[in-house]
């Protein structure tokens, strides 16, 4: 199933067992366990934090219900509030894993490049009202691209065993007043991506050569690298899995942004 979701008003994609918080996971369960009748657990491709948005999350679950492919998706946007929606379903082989068997997930972080706040969006994009240079971005964040330690790019409370990630691509583009910086790789570490956004924001704004974010990877040190920047603006845009599963070729989202 591939989902999409507002994250402004969830506490991050994974259920909150110790505290009553509302979660992307859990309400999606709740309308999931109606259709089928019975208690339905998913499992998804990439957890999501706090205020982070997705364009196009996984997941997979089981069910002892045998329902139409319609019915998953139109029983489930009947009843789920406006801020997820489910894009398709389909059943898959017992192999098939939403987490373990992809081979790259895609995010994009979206900024606002204006003086003015916008009313529109507001917790969708990420805005900064001084000028940057995607440009200088773009070339500073072409040091982080390969199977590299990402140390200081991850956040402290990172539990992931290994720091390594290979970055397939990351670019910085302009469309108007959005600068946009667009990333795949194998797996992310927490906070990783916003991470490299906020040095890549320092960079933009002048506060930095451009060599710093090379820098700073090569230090394997959180405590040299910038601010983490907000999560308003990142999206999970896509997630690849081989072929022979056959699932759905997903356009990058999010909307205002499909390509």
């Amino acid at each position: 199933m591939a989902v999409s979701y507002d994250g402004s008003s969830y506490h991050g994609w994974q259920s909150q067992r110790k505290v009553q918080v509302p979660t992307v996971q859990e309400t999606l369960e709740e309308i999931l366990s109606q259709i089928a009748n019975a208690r339905i657990v998913v499992q998804c491709a990439g957890r999501t934090d706090s205020g982070v948005h997705a364009s196009h999350q996984i997941v997979h679950f089981d069910s002892p219900a045998d329902r139409p492919e319609r019915a998953w998706v139109m029983g489930s946007n009947t009843k789920l509030p406006s801020s997820i929606a489910v894009q398709w379903a389909q059943p898959v082989s017992g192999e098939f894993h939403a987490r373990f068997s992809a081979i790259s997930r895609r995010y994009r972080y979206v900024i606002l490049n204006t003086p003015a706040r916008p009313s529109i969006m507001s917790g969708g994009v990420t805005r900064l009202s001084q000028e940057i240079d995607e440009t200088k971005m773009h070339i500073a964040a072409q040091s982080l691209i390969g199977e590299l330690d990402f140390t200081s790019y991850r956040a402290s409370s990172c539990q992931s065993k290994s720091p390594m990630r290979n970055v397939q691509f990351i670019n910085v583009s302009r469309r108007g007043d959005m600068v946009i910086i667009d990333v795949q790789a194998n797996a992310f570490l927490h906070h990783m991506v916003r991470n490299i956004a906020g040095v890549l924001l320092e960079i933009g704004k002048g506060k930095r050569a451009t060599s710093w974010a090379g820098e700073v990877l090569t230090a394997r040190d959180r405590t040299v690298a910038a601010a983490t920047a907000p999560p308003d603006g990142l999206y999970l845009v896509g997630v690849n899995y081989p072929e022979h599963f056959g699932l759905p070729h997903n356009t990058p989202g999010p909307f205002f942004l499909a390509e």
